[in-house]
Order: C-alpha cells, then structure tokens, then sequence
C-alpha cells in the first residue's frame, strides 16, 4: 500500500483542480505549525460533515432502488421492484436538484484534499445527471443487451438469495409484482413511441424471444422446468424448514407465476409486438429528435473528454492500421503465406480453435478459462500493491438469455463479501468463443481486469461509497482492455495464436471506434458497419452482428474501451519515461486503481502527480 503517497496526489490534485492553496504563509515556522494545525482540525470537522453527506446522498439514491439494493446484497425492499413510471422520474429530478444545493453549500476551500475530491466528483455527477434528465427517453428501455424483460428473472436468479422463509416469502412477492413493473414499461415504451424513439425492426425479436423464454416450461405447461420455477425450487430445495412449509411456498411460488408472471409477460408481449409494428430500419442516434446533439453529449460522457465523433472515428482508423501491422508480424512467424485478409478468414474458419458445441465443450472452455485466471492470481505481487479480498468464479451465461446476451460480462461481488465476483462466458455459439481469443477475454473480464478493478474500489477504505461504485465507462472498459496488454509485457501469450488473439480483441475494439461514429454520426446503417468489422477482424460474421446491434442500442457506449486504454497507457508511459528507474509498475497501478473509478482528465492529474512526488 502507498496511502502516503495517495494523500499527497489528492493534496496536489485538488490544488490544481479547484485552484485552492494549502501552503502554510511564510515567515515564522512556528506560526506556520500553528496555522497549519487550525487548518487540520477544521478541515477533519468539515470533511467528516461532508463524507456523511456523501453517505447520505449516495444512500437515498440506493434506498429508491430495490433493484440496486439487491446487487449491494441490502434486503431491506427485496420484495420490492423500482418505480420506474415518469412520476418516479420527475421525483428523482427535484431529489437531486436537492442533493446539489446540499452539496454546493459546502465549501471546498475547508475540505481535505481527498474529500474535496469526493465534493468535485458528486458536484459533477449531479450537474450531469440534472442536465441529462432532458434525455432520459433517448434510450430503449427493451433490447437484446438489456431491459426489464430480461434483467427481473437475471436478478431473481443471481442476485435474490433465499436463506430463510422471509428471502422466499420475498421472491414470490416480486413475482407477483411483476404485473405493475411491466404495465409501468409499457407506458415507457408508449411515451418514447409518440417521441418518435423507437429501436430499429432487428431487435424486437429477441426481446419477444427472451420475453417468451421465461414463461415456457412448467408449471406454464409441460415442460421441463421453466427458468424461475427451476430457480425457485432449487433455492427452496436446500432451506432447513419442514415439509409443510416448504410445500407452502412452492405452492404460492407456482401461483404467483401462472397468475402474476405469465400474464405480465404475455401483456408486454403484446405491447412490444405492437411497438415493433412501427419500427423502421433506421439505426443510429442521428434518427433520434435532436440527435446529433444528443450523441456529441453521450461521446462526452462516456469518454469523461471532449473529443468529437470524427476524432474519434480518425483514432479508430489509425489503431486500425497500427494492429493490422502487428498481426501481420505473428502471420509470419507461424508461417503463413497470403494477405491478411486471408488469414482472417483462415482464423475465422479454423475449427482447431473452436471447442465442440457440446456440453463438454463449454466446460472444458469454463475450466480452462478457470485456469488462466489462476495463473494470473500466482503473478500478481509483480504488478500491484493492492489486491481484493473477493474471489472470482467463472460462469456461463444462462440458457434463457445467452442468445440475446454479450460476448462476456463481469459482475461484481456483493457489498457484503456473500456473492463472489463473477465472469460471465457466453456459450451459446461456440464458434464465437475461440480458444485463441480464451486467455485476453479471461484477463479482460477477470484478473488483472475487472474484478481487480471493481472489487477493489468496492472493498477501498477511506472514501465515500458513491466513488467505490462510480461508473466512468473510459476508466472501467479502458482498464479492462488495458489489463489485456499487461501480462504480454510479463511473459503471457507464448502461444503466438494466443498473442494475435491478443491483438485481435484489441483490434475488435479499435473498430469499435470507427463503426460507433459511423452509424450514429455518419449515417452508416447496420449493414455497412457489419462489413466493417467482417472485413478488418478476423472474427466470425456473428460476433460482427451481434456488435453492430449493440452500438446501435447502445450510442457511444462501446466507444470507451479503446479510449480508455489509450489514455491508461499514455499515463504510463510518460511516468516511465519521466521517472526512469524510480517508476514502479505496482505503484502506478494503485494510482490508477486505488482512488476508485474517476474521469480521465482526473486520472491524468492523479498521474502527474504521482510523478511529481517521485521525481528525484
């Protein structure tokens, strides 16, 4: 641990960004010892005034979502759904408009240096999340990535525990609220319909897809086991009750979903089914009303810059070209003759790289990628100081939402320690997982990736809880791609197909660049952005589909990784370069992991500062 290096960034790093000075005046030292002390014990009354208000705020928001409060792992409203009607909206409106006065009638100039850190960070958070109620419909509450329609069952099943009759007596409560929620989503869907939002005709088929998935199987019909009542039993299954109680909760379980979550669905169902009928083929942002202005801010929020849709579209190109270099160096080392284009498709169509589409095939991938992960954890004193107390499991998506669900997804542990982080493999097509590309996905999504990142912030002390959960996508995604980098630089990847898988996914993300703005800001249709990734990745034309239907439902959003990294690495960089033999990789790492999520501009002044501490 460096903490005495920590506080000395947050001193600088507040000094520079609120323009505040801490020097104790010139002249007699003991004046100056004394003034200084004053300051102290003022500074430790109004930061803990403050760091309660962090706490108070940050708790208000958390108490409004039940949701949320089941991934914290707070059964407080486990009984409960969110309110997600436009009232609900509204109020949370005016509650931050609240929370900002709260906030502004601190002063800064009185804080330590690390809370006035936490102060700028919730003074900018609530100003974004003010400005940006005016597009709170420029979203599409169901897609194949996301929604309620998926999301309710992906939290009863992995969030929602069941240890005793009250977590039961809670989970078939939810059930039988989901009537509410889902007529609650389709005013949603009906108010951004008048709008004119409405996602493009491809994604309604999986939302209808998954929607039915749901209810299919028992007790809905005949079925094996449909994915709640399969959930329900197996968690009940292993409570130490009686027989009759047991049987009594099983009996209102099936209740409440043949007559709660059967008719919920089938009626969103038909809402959807209605919305899709006026649906068009259109796919980016600028279709949206005000949408060149709307997609500028998402760039900007996502990206914590100000870079614009062409800069980054320019990047993306250039990385492009950078990566496709490199590849072409391990395309002669493992002997290949021909283009590289033609080696895309050699790597695309080679069956050794894709394990059986069988259930033994997808463990062997789990246990493999298991065992990459381990590995890693073996070689983790060489990069950091810091390390998290949560394990890391490896999992496969669930059957009911595997077609429609990612590549590969980290969630994180639960706030209480009871829940492991956990990295999510998509298997339903096996063709889209290779084993070349197994070992950067694993460190991406689990160690050094995500998990590092987001189990530590979680489980740092010292810093309110609204930072440990902050969500600068540039910081996070750029994290997770820059952890792909790292073990090659300590002797990973001997496996030159492995090294261009490396390269691969780090491609994959560079194009992301250039098809994001090219759909949302150039006018690219979905097609065109295909043929961008089928011909510049080696990878299969369905991860390309699947991609290219994420940026569109998702604006700027996939923007992040590259950015993220490029910034990460840059920061890096120049610390090595300026600090020469003093640089240590460890400690640069807790710079940049130790403080929490932050935007990158305060990343950057976090690492100049770091370098001014340790300059000789």
């Amino acid at each position: 641990m460096v903490d005495y290096k920590r506080i000395t960034l947050a001193v600088a790093l507040t000094l520079a960004i609120a323009g505040c000075s801490d020097a104790p005046p010139a002249g007699n030292s003991a004046a100056a010892a004394n003034t200084a002390a004053e300051i102290t014990a003022a500074e430790q009354s109004e930061s803990a005034k403050a760091n309660q208000l962090f706490e108070d705020i940050f708790m208000e928001n958390v108490m409004r979502s039940p949701i949320y409060q089941s991934f914290l792992g707070i059964k407080d409203d486990q009984d409960k759904w969110d309110d997600i009607s436009e009232q609900s909206a509204l109020q949370e409106l005016e509650l931050q408009q609240q929370q900002l006065a709260r906030v502004m009638a601190i002063d800064p100039a009185q804080l330590d240096a690390q809370t006035r850190i936490s102060w700028l960070l919730m003074k900018q958070q609530l100003e974004q999340e003010i400005v940006d109620f005016e597009w709170r419909h420029h979203n599409y509450p169901v897609n194949q990535m996301f929604g309620m329609h998926s999301s309710v069952a992906a939290l009863l099943i992995n969030q929602h525990r069941i240890s005793d009759v009250t977590d039961a007596e809670a989970y078939i409560a939810r059930l039988n609220g989901l009537p509410e929620l889902f007529a609650q989503l389709a005013e949603n869907l009906a108010l951004r319909a008048e709008k004119g939002i409405l996602a493009p005709q491809f994604v309604y088929p999986y939302v209808l897809s998954d929607s039915q998935n749901i209810i299919t199987g028992a007790p809905f019909d005949d079925g094996e086991p449909s994915t709640l009542w399969a959930d329900f039993s197996g968690k009940i299954a292993k409570l130490d009750i009686d027989n009759s109680e047991r049987d009594s909760l099983m009996a209102a379980a099936q209740q409440a979903l043949i007559e709660s979550v059967k008719p919920a669905y089938e009626g969103l169902i038909t809402s959807v089914t209605e919305i899709a009928a006026q649906a068009d083929e259109r796919d980016g942002a600028w279709k949206l009303p005000d949408g060149e202005r709307f997609y500028n801010i998402a760039l900007q929020r996502t990206t914590t810059t100000d870079l614009t849709a062409e800069e980054i579209h320019q990047i993306g190109l250039d990385e492009v070209a950078r990566i496709h270099d490199e590849m072409r160096v391990i395309m002669q080392k493992v002997g290949f003759t021909g283009s590289l284009q033609e080696f895309f498709v050699y790597m695309r169509n080679n069956q050794d790289f894709v394990y059986p589409d069988t259930a033994e095939g997808r463990q062997r991938y789990l246990d493999e990628a298991t065992a990459l992960i381990d590995t890693m954890k073996s070689r983790l004193d060489e990069l950091f100081l810091t390390k998290p107390k949560a394990d890391l499991v490896v999992k496969a998506v669930e059957p009911f939402r595997e077609k429609s669900a990612g590549k590969a997804f980290y969630q994180q542990p639960s706030m209480d320690g009871s829940r492991p982080g956990v990295y999510y493999a998509n298997l339903y097509d096996m063709a889209s997982m290779p084993s070349y590309q197994m070992e950067a996905l694993a460190y991406h999504e689990g160690i050094p990736g995500h998990h590092m990142q987001r189990a530590i912030s979680q489980e740092l002390q010292g810093i309110p809880t609204f930072r440990k959960f902050g969500r600068y996508t540039a910081y996070t995604e750029g994290w997770g791609l820059y952890s792909e980098l790292v073990p090659k630089e300590i002797g990973f990847y001997q496996d030159p197909y492995s090294d261009f898988g490396r390269l691969a996914m780090e491609l994959w993300r560079a194009v992301r660049l250039v098809v994001d703005t090219g759909i949302h800001a150039k006018q690219w249709t979905r097609e065109e952005g295909i043929a961008f990734y089928v011909n510049n990745t080696p990878n299969a034309e369905a991860d390309a589909v699947k991609m290219v239907e994420r940026h569109i439902v998702m604006p700027s959003q996939a923007t992040a990784y590259k950015i993220g990294m490029i910034k990460i690495v840059e920061l890096r960089e120049k610390a090595k370069a300026e600090l020469g033999e003093a640089f240590d990789i460890r400690e640069f790492h807790d710079v940049v992991l130790a403080n929490g999520p932050v935007p990158l501009n305060v990343l950057e002044q976090f690492v100049e500062q770091y370098i001014s501490a340790n300059r000789s």
